[in-house]
């Protein structure tokens, strides 16, 4: 099964939960057991896991990637983006997640987010499942 999942982003960096529509589209495939391919189809966004149970977490990732890698800095980029693209190397475009009885292989505290980093935007992630 393949798709999109899209979402709108508030802000210009930020890591904005996804897991709940990601969640829904496994429920959809009626996979049992497999594996989730999610890709990130931009060059200013990523993908990533991490704990999304206090929101300090996500909010400190965006203050420390802020701070390594400044808005402006010595760039030669002519769109006022390259520190997005930056970010978006250490996050990186994707993520493969396994399936189990039909659900995510998440720890207690994971969240499946999508990292922006050149919002606010519509963003467009693409996604593949497939059955074990």
């Amino acid at each position: 099964m393949n798709g999109r999942i899209e979402v709108r982003t508030e802000e210009r960096e930020q890591l904005l939960d996804i897991t709940r529509a990601v969640t829904d589209e496994v429920k959809k495939s009626g996979v049992r057991d497999g594996v989730l391919y999610l890709w990130s189809v931009h060059t200013t966004c990523g993908i990533t896991v991490n704990e999304g149970a206090d929101p300090d977490v996500a909010r400190d990732i965006v203050a420390v990637l802020r701070r390594l890698v400044p808005r402006d800095g010595d760039y030669r980029h002519a769109e006022g983006n390259s520190d997005s693209h930056l970010k978006t190397l250490v996050t990186g475009p994707g993520q493969t997640l396994l399936i189990e009885a039909g659900a995510l292989v998440l720890g207690t505290w994971q969240k499946v987010f999508l990292a922006e980093w050149d919002g606010p935007r519509s963003r467009s992630i693409a996604y593949r499942i497939l059955p074990a």
